[in-house]
């Protein structure tokens, strides 16, 4: 089986067009890890910031799907706690 790896743009892109609307900003570090921040374009709700993913995990079209799925779960839990959080107030 021949490796295949995305370019760091093309990989930007795929994860940032996966959380569309969303605003999602993808960086990539000298030390070939990757920061994902996620925002809600319309307030500050739905915020989300994961750094130091490696690059080296995401080999294959499934290594990325499973990464944006880990990502939509943790979104999703970081919103249900923020609700939670403002229903108490």
């Amino acid at each position: 089986m021949i490796a295949y790896r995305l370019s760091p743009l093309e990989l930007r892109s795929i994860i940032e067009q996966a959380f569309l609307p969303l605003r999602c900003t993808c960086n990539i570090a000298a030390d070939n890890s990757m920061t994902v921040q996620i925002l809600d374009p319309q307030g500050d709700q739905g915020e989300l910031l994961v750094t130091g993913i490696s690059l080296d995990r995401l080999n294959t079209s499934r290594d990325i799907s499973e990464l944006v799925a880990e990502l939509r779960y943790d979104l999703a839990h970081t919103q249900h706690s923020a609700l939670r959080a403002n229903a108490r107030r």
